[in-house]
C-alpha cells in the first residue's frame, strides 16, 4: 500500500537534531543529525509503524490536513511518502518454502531448459504486486 502522510520537525536550540513525528501514527517518533536525516528516519519509522499495522489487522488513520496539523514555533511540515510493498521487499528477505503444482509436461520442459521455477514464480509475483 501506499500512503502520504504529515510529517512534523521540531530542531534543537542549535539545529544540530531535529525531533520527528507523524501526528496521525501514535507513537511514530524519531530523531535526525539533521533535517534531511530526520525525514530519511521518519519515513523509514511510518514504514514500520504501517506495516506492523497490516500485518496486525490495526485501524490506519486517514491521513490529517496539513492545515489542521498543531504546530509550534520553528516547527517544520513536510509530507511523507511510505510504500509498505517496497519496505516489506526492502527488509523482510527471509525465504518461505512453498509447494506449488505444475503439469508433469511444463515442470520438465523447465527442468531440460535450466529454468529455475522458484525465481520465475518470484518474478511473478513481484510483478503483479508492483513490488
Amino acid at each position: 500500500m501506499r500512503y502520504i502522510y504529515t510529517a512534523t520537525f521540531t530542531p534543537n536550540d542549535d539545529l544540530s537534531m531535529y525531533y520527528a513525528r507523524v501526528p496521525d501514527l501514535p507513537g511514530c517518533i524519531t530523531t535526525g543529525s539533521s533535517l534531511q536525516d530526520a525525514i530519511n528516519q521518519i519515513t523509514d519509522a511510518a514504514s514500520g509503524w504501517l506495516v506492523v499495522a497490516e500485518d496486525e489487522g490495526l485501524d490506519i488513520a486517514s491521513p490529517t490536513p496539513q492545515a489542521d496539523i498543531p504546530t509550534e514555533e520553528g516547527m517544520l511540515l513536510s509530507l511523507i511518502q511510505v510504500d509498505t510493498i517496497a519496505y516489506r521487499a526492502k527488509t523482510d528477505t527471509r525465504a518461505v518454502r512453498k509447494n506449488v503444482s505444475l503439469p508433469a509436461w511444463m515442470a520438465a520442459m523447465a527442468d531440460r531448459r535450466g529454468i529455475n521455477c522458484s525465481q520465475v514464480l518470484q518474478d511473478g509475483l513481484a510483478a503483479r504486486l508492483n513490488a
